[in-house]
Formats: C-alpha cells, structure tokens, sequence
C-alpha cells in the first residue's frame, strides 16, 4: 500500500503575470516501509516540495493536484484535519536544526510539545517518552534540559529526528538533514535514519544534491531539474547509470573511491539551473546538455519507459547515447 501518492503537483509563487512555477506537474509514488530519494541541484524545487506535503508553504504559494497521505488528499483538508496529520501522519527533518529549534526552550521540551500538542500523552508520560527518543537516537537522557546552543550539530540534528518520530508517523519527509554536518558526523546521522525506519517501518522521503548519499539511503530515486521529474528508478541504477544527461552530470560530480578516472578528471555541469520565472522553451536542461539535439529547443520529454523499472525525459531514451 502507499503511504503517500503525489498526483500531478503544481506549485507557483505570486499569481497572473508574476506567477513563478517552483514545481512543475511532479508525480510520486512511496510505498509503506520504502525510501525514496528527491535529487538536484539548488532551485530545482526540492524543498518546495517537502514543504507541500503538508502545506508548509508561504500564502503566496499556490498548489494544485493531489498529494494523498494514506489515501487521504493534504491539499484539500480542513484546518483541524491537517493540524492532527501534521507529526502523527507525517513529520519533517529540516535541513538547519538550529534555525527550527526555539532557542530559548529546553530541547526536552521541545520534543515533548507535539505529544501534548496531539493529546496522545500526559506531561510526566512525555518526559519519560522524550528519554526514550533520545536514548533511541543516541542522545543521554540528561541532554533533554540542554539548550540548543548547547548542543554540536550532529547532537542537534539527532533532536530533530527524535521530534519526528515524537508521534509515531507513518512518514518522515527530511529535507537535506546532513548538509550543515561534518563527513563523520553525516554518517552517523544517515546510518541513525536507515535503522530507525527499518526498526520501525516508517516511509523515508529524503532530499539532498548529493546522489551518492541517497544511492547509499534510499531504495527509489527521483531526479528533479526546474521544478520536473526527469528520471526515477531504483536509487544505485540510477546513480551508476543515470538514463537523462542531467543525472549524468549530478552522478559524474562526485569522485568515486576506487575508480582512478572519476578522481583524475572529474565532470561537472556549466551553468545554473534556469530561472523558474523564465524558464527556457523545449526541454529546460537543453541550454546545459551536452547532447542536445536541434528539436530539444522546441520540444519537451515526458518520462519515458527506460527498462528495469525506470524512466527518464530525455530524446535518446532508448537510443544508448552517453554524457561525453
């Protein structure tokens, strides 16, 4: 069964002549128990999307579609329903724990407020759960009367973990969870949230830039450029070899231990995502692709049946052609 199913999502900023398209008709498919990785660069719309999941976004925003949440649609719940979803049906790992704990609260408290806030549990039944969560991510009981600024990153990172599973919830969406951490530490941290979704059966909707991380993580992986879906299969076929140019490019970015050629000479991508409020005619990667064809200019991919479980919306699907 899916935990969560997003249907032709369509997200813009402002509206008439101002609107900015930030997600582009993006469908997703994330079975119970599974992991599913979302990759790209920075402005590919990835964060905007977590943030839909649970209607997180500014008033300016304007979404359209269906985003199903145990077959449940988010985007058109009333406020109460969305308010009782919210960490006990699916809950958020932020990218900067400093900038999303309150500063001025003891972290114990903090992991406690959502249990409250849900009426599952009394006060004293919350600090002995809040021991339990920090001893389950690695954390001594006596850190829950710490202060945020008296926590290292890797410390605070792991009270953001322990706060989404406050609540038991079917899905953990974490937004770049290790990208302020040193390599050791995100190790860690990675290590930490492969084993409690294993141990506890939950669904893992993890973003990041980096393909290797979520190829080690995740069991699916979907490749996101200016707001669109271009390839998705399983998370080590496509990072070992990505069907669209532009997932090509994001593998080929990163060195690979034991591999002498990718350390001599590795590959990066020119350029920059385009602007989402002018966003180039045909297929959007075209002004970067390495391979591009005349017609790319004017005509745009949809995915594509590409073998093994994977597609990709790119012209030479099917015809073997390789980033150079």
């Amino acid at each position: 069964m899916s935990v969560l199913e997003v249907r032709d999502l369509q997200v813009t900023y402002g509206s008439g002549r101002t609107a900015v398209p930030a997600v582009r008709g993006v469908d997703l498919t994330l079975a119970a128990g599974r992991k599913l990785g979302i990759a790209g660069e920075s402005g590919c719309g990835k964060s905007t999307l977590a943030l839909a999941l649970l209607r997180l976004l500014p008033a300016s925003a304007r979404l359209s579609g269906e985003i199903l949440l145990d077959g449940e649609d988010v985007l058109t719940m009333k406020w109460g329903r969305l308010r009782a979803v919210r960490w006990a049906g699916a809950s958020i790992v932020f990218q900067g724990a400093m900038h999303s704990l309150n500063a001025v609260h003891r972290v114990g408290e903090q992991i406690a407020e959502p249990m409250l806030l849900h009426g599952t549990t009394t006060p004293a039944a919350a600090r002995a759960r809040v021991g339990e969560l920090l001893q389950h991510v690695g954390l001594p009981v006596s850190r829950a009367d710490a202060y945020p600024h008296e926590l290292s990153g890797g410390q605070r990172q792991r009270v953001m973990i322990a706060m989404a599973l406050a609540c038991d919830p079917r899905l953990i969406v974490a937004d770049e969870p290790t990208t302020a951490l040193d390599v050791m530490i995100q190790a860690q941290i990675l290590r930490l949230i492969e084993q409690l979704v294993a141990e506890k059966d939950i669904s893992l909707l993890m973003i990041s830039h980096d393909l290797g991380v979520l190829a080690d993580t995740c069991d699916e992986l979907a490749v996101m450029y200016a707001g669109r879906v271009v390839e998705e299969g399983p998370a080590r076929a496509v990072y070992d070899a990505a069907r669209h140019p532009y997932g090509q490019a994001l593998s080929a970015a990163f060195p690979r231990i034991g591999d002498p050629a990718s350390r001599r000479a590795p590959r990066g991508l020119p350029g920059d995502p385009p602007d989402p409020a002018d966003l180039p005619g045909g297929c959007t990667f075209h002004p970067r692709c390495p391979v591009a064809l005349d017609s790319c200019a004017h005509e745009d991919q949809s995915l594509l049946a590409a073998g093994d479980l994977r597609r990709a919306a790119c012209v030479h699907v099917g015809t073997g052609v390789k980033q150079p």
